[in-house]
């Protein structure tokens, strides 16, 4: 488990997380994509920092209470250290805070890693949208976690 420090995305973040988009995604977000967020009323991007280095984000939308989750991103060379545990960790606490009702995303059938963090971090398969992702066409597993109220 490494040291991050967790914080919400800046300016400063974005050219990092363009290379981090292209290193973990097929249809990696644009730059101007992640800029546009900074001035949404909805979005909540958090960035794990290391060493002065983004290592990973998590993007989000909570809307009217539903949150979901537009992107999970590690840096390859930071994987199975507490890194994606400690961004959704987070969201699910500022989620909680802003009194949501559930968090809920979408993740490729076949990432079997990312699917076993989620479920380590309370998500449940809730159902599955064919054909959703492109390069490679592959099916969408739907998960959420709800706050018990």
């Amino acid at each position: 488990m490494i040291n991050v420090n967790i914080v919400k995305m800046s300016e400063e973040h974005i050219s990092a997380l363009v290379t981090l988009e292209k290193n973990c995604f097929s249809t990696p977000w644009s730059e101007r994509g992640l800029r546009d967020e900074l001035d949404n009323e909805y979005a909540r991007f958090f960035v794990a920092v290391c060493e002065n280095e983004a290592v990973g984000y998590i993007g989000s939308h909570n809307i009217f209470g539903e949150v979901y989750i537009t992107n999970v991103a590690v840096d390859p060379d930071f994987r199975k250290q507490g890194v994606g545990n400690a961004l959704i960790t987070l969201l699910k606490n500022k989620s909680k805070e802003e009194d949501a009702d559930f968090i809920t995303l979408e993740v490729r059938k076949s990432n079997k890693n990312a699917i076993s963090l989620y479920e380590k971090c309370g998500f449940s398969c809730v159902g599955e949208r064919k054909n959703f992702y492109e390069n490679p066409k592959e099916d969408a597993i739907l998960m959420t976690f709800y706050f018990n109220k």
